[in-house]
C-alpha cells in the first residue's frame, strides 16, 4: 500500500495483473493474477503510481492510460463499498 498505513483486508482494494498482463480493480479480491493492495482513495494510488511502488509490487510499468483507468475503477469501487 503505497501510503503505508495499516488496514484490515476488508478496507482496501486489490489491483490485480492477469495472465495477459492487464491490470483492473478487483473488488472481491479473488480474481486469478499478481495483486496488490490499496486504500481506496485516489491519493494512494497517485502516490503508489508516482512513486513505482504499484508498478513494482505487480512487476510493470503503468502507462498514463491505466492510469486513468484504474483512477475511475478505484473510485467507482470506493463508492460501491460505502453505498
Amino acid at each position: 500500500m503505497a501510503c503505508r498505513q495499516v488496514k484490515a483486508k476488508r478496507e482496501l482494494i486489490r489491483v490485480v495483473r492477469d495472465a495477459d498482463v492487464r491490470l483492473s480493480v478487483d473488488l472481491r479480491g479473488k480474481a486469478p493474477g499478481r495483486g496488490a493492495y490499496l486504500c481506496p482513495d485516489d491519493a494512494c494510488l497517485v502516490r503508489g503510481i508516482a512513486e513505482g511502488a504499484l508498478g513494482r509490487a505487480l512487476a510493470l510499468t503503468i502507462d498514463e492510460a491505466t492510469k486513468l483507468r484504474l483512477r475511475d475503477e478505484l473510485a467507482a469501487g470506493a463508492e460501491s463499498r460505502r453505498t
